[in-house]
């Protein structure tokens, strides 16, 4: 399964079965975070680590941790990261969760956020109808695989905090609040999920055959933007 296959059938997983993860699938997940590409002028720090490090872990053998100044771009390539994180473990047949209590047992102030990851008995999605999403017109005027692609990517509170907006070679995602999750979202975590869309967006438009040249972040009156540029 490629990663862009892996949209349209991951599912966020709660529940992990005892299990070593294979050291090999450790060492493409570290190549991963290692070498992905990162939000233009964005670098952050990703580090996985067994879960006897980690506070509330669900029974997940293994955490991916993120840490970063704090900062809206910042959190936003957090999500922009560690998304590709988690559509590489789930197309690797792993199960995968974003936890917003998941964190290192020693406290760190640079810590953004988490995944938790390990062998699990919650399936795939077999069919886009068994994602509980908002109406693709609520997101964007326009109906092509990049904003299927966005609509499918996973947020807090499944707020679905964005809007998606198509210029010429350009694909530009806006942080939108929507409901009464844009009052509890609005800081830190609205911005980590605008990142996983925006990785959403941006393998859509590889799956095309597009070669993504930036995908710029812009934070304004509090708001963020990520305008990915492509050839």
């Amino acid at each position: 399964m490629t990663l862009y296959e892996a949209i349209s059938a991951r599912r966020q997983v709660r529940s992990f079965r005892p299990g070593p993860v294979d050291e090999t699938v450790l060492d493409q997940l570290r190549a991963c975070l290692r070498d992905t590409e990162r939000l233009t002028g964005r670098q952050g720090q990703f580090e996985v680590v067994p879960a006897k490090a980690a506070g509330g872990s669900h029974g997940a053998p293994w955490c991916v941790f993120s840490f970063c100044e704090e900062d809206p771009a910042a959190y936003a390539n957090a999500g922009y990261v560690l998304q590709k994180a988690d559509l590489l473990l789930q197309s690797l047949g792993l199960g995968c969760g974003w936890f917003m209590d998941l964190k290192p047992a020693q406290p760190d102030p640079r810590f953004c956020i988490g995944l938790a990851f390990g062998h699990t008995d919650e399936p795939l999605r077999t069919e886009e109808a068994q994602f509980k999403r908002r109406p693709l017109s609520d997101i964007c005027r326009e109906e092509n695989d990049v904003s299927r692609a966005v609509r499918l990517a996973p947020s807090s509170l499944n707020s679905q905090p964005w809007m998606v907006e198509f210029e010429d070679r350009k694909v530009v995602l806006r942080e939108k609040g929507r409901g009464p999750a844009r009052l509890i979202l609005r800081g830190k975590l609205n911005k980590i999920d605008l990142g996983i869309a925006a990785r959403h967006a941006a393998l859509a438009l590889e799956h095309q055959g597009k070669r993504v040249v930036e995908a710029l972040p812009k934070a304004e009156n509090g708001k963020l933007e990520i305008t990915i540029r492509y050839e």
